[in-house]
């Protein structure tokens, strides 16, 4: 097959990584920046760049761009996808974008599937691609009742050719309200709580728990923004679910109560345990 990517920063520069590490493909890229797909060119990521007409000869086009140039590229080269090929993204919201690209490729004789690569770095663009970054990750793949179940087969077989650990399929809505929760909320928490003033002395106090929390809070604003707000529904309920706990934690210690501390840590510590065994 001929396999185009538009965007080849951390995700679109992997996902061509890894479809040349993997398979036997024929690979093409889009990128705004000309250096970064000369690079690509010269590290045979991609067999060569096209313009956006050349769409209409690549059976498959990943769009792994951020939610608004997703959904405006889609929007803008409906006429220039292969008729009977397939349009994926990977935006990391999908009720928002499948509900605004799924019709229009349609009409036009194109399929559309979202889908989203459960992997990442702490830093983005190309030169941080990997051909291994989706080897433990899961493929999340949102078929609708409109989606081509052939293509939906071979996309899932190709998500394991590419490396990925395991695809996993859900609705829009569905994925939309669970990576509120794995997800969002994590960038959300991790973003608050670097805010403290007590930041400011870790030096030296700092290990494990303190990385791990805070890691997450170097996050690319930009591109974020909205993706919280066009999943503000799910978001805020996440929210609203640890402020409760929050202040169910604070209130025993400010209390002095050690017996509802201690059944707070233990339930916790068991959500945790139970969370393990299902991931074995």
């Amino acid at each position: 097959m001929k396999i185009a990517v538009v965007g080849l920063g951390l995700i679109g520069g992997s996902i061509g990584k890894a479809l040349k590490k993997h398979t036997s493909h024929a690979v093409y890229g889009i990128d705004i920046d000309p250096e970064t797909v000369h690079c690509a060119i010269a590290q045979e990521v991609i067999d060569g760049a096209i313009e956006p007409s050349g769409l209409s000869e690549c059976d498959i086009v990943f769009i792994a761009l951020w939610y608004d140039p997703t959904v405006e590229f889609i929007l803008q080269n409906a006429d220039n996808f292969k008729k009977g090929g397939l349009v994926c993204d990977t935006c990391g919201i999908k009720y928002a974008v499948v509900s605004k690209c799924e019709k229009p490729l349609l009409d036009k004789g194109v399929s559309f599937i979202g889908c989203h690569p459960m992997a990442g770095r702490e830093y983005s663009g190309f030169a941080y691609s990997t051909d291994d970054l989706f080897e433990k990750a899961s493929f999340i793949i949102t078929p609708t009742e409109n989606t081509d179940r052939d293509w939906l087969e071979r996309l899932e077989k190709l998500s394991l050719e590419m490396g990925f650990h395991r695809y996993v399929t859900s609705s829009p809505k569905d994925h939309d309200r669970v990576i509120a929760f794995t997800s969002q909320l994590a960038h959300i928490v991790s973003s608050a709580y670097i805010k403290s003033p007590s930041a400011e002395d870790e030096l030296g106090f700092s290990a494990g728990s303190f990385k791990d929390l805070t890691r997450v809070a170097k996050l690319n604003e930009d591109m974020w923004t909205p993706l919280f707000l066009n999943n503000s529904d799910a978001l805020v309920f996440e929210i609203d679910q640890i402020i409760s706990h929050l202040q169910e934690y604070r209130n025993a210690i400010s209390e002095n109560d050690p017996k509802t501390l201690h059944e707070l840590l233990r339930h916790g510590r068991e959500l945790k345990e139970l969370s393990n065994s299902k991931n074995r």
